[in-house]
């Protein structure tokens, strides 16, 4: 039986705590899987590496318009069902993805269009399962699930893309109609949430730009956090290289699809060993060098596989990317979330959301923009540079960030 000291494995008998891990899984891996497809079947298109960076930029700008509203909604409504309707529209999008490569595409707007629909499921599901969360485990368990939400969320991003890039050499319709399915199963298993829906949990603040900006206001009010989630947005910001993949895998690796979801994948390998290490020995000191630490890793990773020509370093550089970027998940969440009164958490996760979009999926517009002027191997090798600088101007913003022990609740 389990003991009040092993949350490990209460909360894996936690039913509506795995239930929602098995639903994030399948939707994590249904989304990395269409990921790999949209990019290779882009390029193979329009030849364009601008057009990668178009991706995401019509992914980012409805998610901006909309992530502050969503929070508001999270703390406001049943957040079951938000997420399931979140969930329904991403596989609407893959069935539409699914009709245009059945009827084959000339051009990338068709497939820029349902990336806007996708950004906006994306703006409404984020604040919504970040703020669910909480409410599924006991606190004294929450560092854990965390660790363990987010192995579990590395896990598909192994399995997807690797999955994905296999699959589409069955051809696209294969993947979205797979991706579509997985979407569904996804919306069924948060359906039979029973917990997380809780009247005690909903605001009660009227809509208006005073509860939408409360998110904003607190995250100010907060130097830590604050530092913590600017800290990871500029980062990733500047070190993004996950867009111009393709490029690497058709015109420097020469891998094809097939490497390109290995490509894809690897990050997600060493940020799921990290995640397993982080649940097993959580960091409780240090937690300031650590996470800067990460950064500092991650933005040396970048430089080295934007520099390298071989595929075996190519991956080994993208695994020490992915364990670099996991450690400054891990931290900024738990400071995000333990932080947060629950009335107003949907909108502190819209907030932290903001940063993590603008992060992905401005990072993949900057980085098709830079590689278009640059060229791709200076774009990739310049913003690791830029993720080094800025790990070093934050560490002089936000010096109590740098010099932080242990997380502000377990301190003494």
């Amino acid at each position: 039986m389990s003991t009040p000291t092993d949350p490990r494995r209460a909360l894996w008998r936690n039913r509506e705590f795995t239930r929602f891990i098995t639903a994030r899984f399948l939707a994590t891996l249904a989304v990395q899987m269409q990921t790999v497809a949209v990019g290779w079947q882009v390029y193979a298109v329009t030849r364009d590496p601008f057009d990668l960076g178009l991706v995401g930029l019509s992914q980012f700008l409805p998610f901006v318009l909309l992530i502050l509203p969503a929070g508001h909604v999270a703390d406001s409504h049943d957040r079951r069902r938000i997420l399931a309707a979140c969930f329904t529209l991403e596989c609407a999008c893959a069935l539409l993805l699914l009709a245009f490569a059945v009827h084959g595409l000339e051009s990338a707007r068709p497939v820029f269009a349902v990336m806007v629909l996708f950004g906006m499921a994306r703006a409404f599901a984020m604040p919504t399962g970040q703020a669910l969360l909480p409410n599924l485990v006991p606190r004294a368990h929450f560092g854990t699930a965390v660790a363990i939400n987010s192995s579990t969320w590395q896990l598909a991003t192994i399995a997807g893309p690797a999955l994905g890039g296999i699959v589409y050499l069955l051809g696209a319709p294969v993947v979205y109609a797979s991706v579509a399915v997985l979407l569904a199963a996804s919306v069924a298993m948060v359906l039979t949430l029973r917990a997380g829906g809780r009247d005690e949990a909903r605001s009660t603040e009227p809509p208006g730009w005073g509860a939408l900006l409360s998110g904003l206001r607190f995250v100010r009010s907060r130097r830590l956090v604050l530092g913590a989630i600017s800290l990871d947005l500029f980062a990733v910001l500047f070190g993004g290289a996950t867009a111009l993949l393709p490029v690497y895998a058709a015109d420097v690796l020469h891998v094809g699809p097939a490497g390109l979801g290995w490509l894809r994948t690897a990050p997600g390998i060493g940020a799921a060993l990290c995640g397993v290490a982080l649940g097993l020995l959580p960091v409780t000191r240090h937690v300031g060098r650590w996470m800067f630490g990460g950064v500092v890793v991650y933005g040396l990773a970048t430089i080295v596989f934007g520099a390298s020509t071989h595929f075996g370093l190519s991956l080994v550089a993208l695994l020490v990317m992915g364990s670099g970027d996991m450690v400054s998940v891990y931290v900024r969440h738990l400071l995000v979330q333990l932080e947060t009164p629950d009335e107003i958490r949907g909108r502190v996760s819209a907030v932290n959301a903001v940063f993590i979009g603008a992060s992905n999926e401005l990072g993949e517009f900057e980085s098709g923009v830079t590689a278009a002027w640059w060229g791709t191997v200076p774009a990739v090798i310049v913003g690791g540079c830029a993720t080094l600088a800025v790990a070093g101007l934050w560490s002089r913003l936000f010096p109590e960030l740098s010099r932080m022990d242990r997380f502000p609740g377990a301190e003494s």
